[in-house]
């Protein structure tokens, strides 16, 4: 697999971090969000990124699977909402990528992983956030 077409999707799941997609169960407010991705055959450790993002009431009702703008081409499916996790299913197929989703989400916190498959390559996120207050007025 082609460096560009992982740094890519590094990008455009990094962005995902930005999106008020880890709104969940979970108290509206001032969010810290963590993802870090692992790749078979990478030969470099990848470094966690961190995000703050403001969780409105409306977002924390509705929990959406995380995504970036740059994942025009995904599809979403299987999508559940069982008590405080999530689950969900997502197709990219212009890059090849299938994989599902997990996050259980608790007032405070939240943890989930996502495994995707892309050509011969298998990757794994790790999803980690924490409430750290209110949002910016």
């Amino acid at each position: 697999m082609k460096i560009r077409t992982i740094a890519m999707f590094v990008v455009g799941a990094a962005a995902a971090l930005a999106l008020p997609a880890f709104a969940g169960p979970q108290k509206a407010g001032k969010w810290q969000n963590t993802m870090k991705m692992e790749m078979t055959g990478m030969p470099m450790q990848m470094p966690a990124i961190t995000h703050e993002a403001c969780v409105t009431p409306e977002e924390a009702e509705k929990p959406q699977p995380p995504r970036s703008q740059r994942q025009t081409d995904c599809t979403i499916s299987d999508y559940k909402i069982e008590g405080s996790t999530v689950t969900w299913k997502m197709t990219c197929p212009k890059s090849g990528m299938t994989g599902d989703g997990k996050i259980t989400y608790s007032s405070e916190s939240y943890e989930g992983t996502f495994h995707a498959k892309m050509g011969d390559n298998d990757m794994s996120i790790q999803y980690s956030g924490k409430r750290i207050g209110d949002c910016d007025k």
